[in-house]
Formats: C-alpha cells, sequence, structure tokens
C-alpha cells in the first residue's frame, strides 16, 4: 500500500519553503512556542489557516483565510499581503504587514451574519469583502471552527470575484455582481489544529486542484506501565488504513508515501513529544501530494507517478489527557 521515501524533509523547511508560517498567517495557538498549552489555551488554539495565492489587479498576492473558535468567541480573519516596495506581489511585503479584517462571530441572536468591507490593499488597489454565514453549518461535535457549508466569503477586485470560499456561489455572485475571475484562486497550504486523547480526525484535501476532501484519522495507542507491548500508530485515510507504525518509540520521526486514490501523497510526521513530554503536547503531520524525486526517478516511469506540487497540508495534533 505504501513505499518508504528515501529522505524526510523537516515540516518547519516545507513550512518556510510554501509560505504555510506564522507570517503568512495567524492562528491563535501556542505551538509556535512549544509550551503545553493549558485547558484554556487549548480552546483558543481551534483554528484552521488556509493560505491562497489570488490575483489582485493582475498581481499574484497571498491571502489567508483564518477560522478560529474558543469557549466564548468564533471568528474569521482574512489577511491579504501588501505589494513589495517595487510595486511587486507575492510573498514581498512593504514593512507595514498585511491588510486583515477580522469579523467577530457573536453568539447572541442579534450579531450581523451578514456584511461587506472595502480595504486599501496598497499599491492603488482596493479589494471589497463580503460574508454570508445566516445559514452557515458546522460539522457535528463543533470540533471544527470552520462552517461545512451554508456560508460564502467572497473577495471582488476590479468587479472580478478573485477568491470565493463557501458553497454559496450564486448567491455571492448575485450580491457581488462581479464575475468569475479568469485566473482561481490557488490553494497553497492548509494548517488545521485538532484534540483528542487517542485519536484525532479532520478532513482535508489532499490535491489543491481538487475539490475532493478526505477523512482522516489518527490513531495511537502506547504501552501500558509494566507492559512488554511497543506502541504503535495508524493513519486512515477514507476508512482505509494507509500506514501502521510499530514500535513508535524507535519511530517517532519518518515519512512514507501512500496511494491515497491512485494518487501518491508524502506523509511526514513527528511524534516525539506525544511520547516523551507527556499530556499537553503536540504531534505534527504533514501531507503533501506528489511522490518524492528519487521514487519517480527509481520507478523509470512503471512505478508510482504523480506530478508534485507547492500544495501541502498541515496537521497539529495535542494531546488533551
Amino acid at each position: 500500500m505504501h513505499k518508504r521515501s528515501k529522505s524526510c524533509e523537516p515540516y518547519s523547511k516545507m513550512e518556510e519553503r510554501i509560505g504555510c508560517t506564522s507570517n503568512a498567517a495567524t492562528s491563535c495557538d501556542d505551538s509556535a512556542t512549544g509550551r503545553a498549552p493549558s485547558s484554556a489555551a487549548a480552546a483558543a488554539q481551534c483554528s484552521t489557516v488556509s493560505v491562497f495565492l489570488a490575483k489582485i489587479n493582475g498581481v499574484a498576492r497571498l491571502v489567508t483565510a483564518v477560522w478560529s473558535k474558543s469557549l466564548i468567541n468564533q471568528s474569521f480573519t482574512i489577511s491579504i499581503d501588501r505589494p513589495g516596495p517595487g510595486g511587486g506581489g507575492g510573498g514581498g511585503g512593504d514593512g507595514d504587514g498585511p491588510v486583515t479584517h477580522k469579523v467577530e462571530l457573536k453568539p447572541w441572536p442579534f450579531w450581523s451574519k451578514k456584511g461587506g468591507k472595502a480595504m486599501d490593499v496598497g499599491g492603488g488597489d482596493r479589494v471589497d469583502m463580503f460574508w454570508d454565514l445566516r445559514s452557515a453549518k458546522f460539522a457535528a461535535g463543533g470540533t471544527s471552527p470552520e462552517p461545512a457549508g451554508g456560508y460564502y466569503v467572497a473577495l471582488v477586485s476590479n468587479d472580478e470575484v478573485v477568491l470565493l470560499l463557501g458553497d454559496c456561489k450564486k448567491d455571492a455572485y448575485k450580491r457581488t455582481k462581479a464575475r468569475p475571475s479568469l485566473e482561481d484562486a490557488v490553494l497553497v497550504c492548509r494548517r488545521e489544529s485538532v484534540f483528542g486523547r487517542r485519536s484525532f480526525a479532520a478532513r482535508a484535501r489532499l490535491d489543491a486542484r481538487r475539490s475532493k476532501e478526505h477523512e482522516i484519522v489518527i490513531e495511537y495507542a502506547l504501552a501500558a506501565a509494566g507492559s512488554s507491548k511497543d506502541p504503535e500508530m495508524w493513519i486512515t485515510v477514507d476508512g482505509f488504513v494507509l500506514l501502521h507504525v510499530k514500535s513508535l518509540q524507535w519511530k517517532f520521526r519518518g515519512n512514507e508515501t501512500l496511494l491515497v486514490d491512485q494518487a501518491p501523497v508524502q506523509v511526514i510526521w513527528d511524534v516525539h513529544d506525544w511520547l516523551f513530554a507527556g499530556p499537553g503536547t503536540q504531534a505534527v503531520f504533514v501531507f503533501k501530494p506528489g511522490a518524492p524525486p528519487e521514487i519517480q526517478e527509481d520507478s523509470g516511469g512503471n512505478g508510482i507517478q504523480g506530478e508534485g506540487t507547492d500544495f501541502c497540508f498541515f496537521l497539529q495534533a495535542w494531546r488533551t489527557e
């Protein structure tokens, strides 16, 4: 079901390379500090971060969407990178940081679930932001701060919808009175934080070019005190166990290439703190479409094939016990 990769690129370096770092997006967690979160802090860490590359007035810019949830608050934030000193877009900034607008989703019945905001994003460019969450539906159990459907968030530049989130596309185009962009925004990376004791679940795309989401479940079993049984870990995608790691105390960091819908996906994991730092710690998993270059070369055209992309899905799994 899988083939071992010959090398493992640290996930932190991968984050820096594709721009899915705290510089590109701000989430409400303490993961960067390495500290074990308290129960209150853990609640604040419930977040999803998606980074897109969108054309704004003909220039590619990074746009970050952050959904976050705590015991007392829920919100989403849109951030748009400013152009660089030379007027170019992309990752370069002019020192003032991205333009950001945060919408608080208040629990009481009178907060506005529908609104709009004009944003001056620098370089003489303006982006109009529209949202409607009046019919938003969230996943069962309320574990994810991001709606599962029944909503839209749209960004409009020069009468074009340059980024559209949610499934209510017709409503979005009707309200904005704008046409679809000739170039769709590209999902660069996504990061999600989840919590659990022995099982951690998330839904995510494993190919930015496809809209299909996969159900990812990570489970692990620690050895009981006095037991000779070694800790183990399982990674399940869409109900199929694609990876079973035995003797986890010796393989707490590693990587494999799995086949998901007949397409290769690299999986990199680091569960050191789960095993040796105790409760209140996180493990990190990276899912990257495409086979590593050495596997493509070794296959000679007859083995695992797949065109690599710059998209990655980062999963931070926090132990709560």
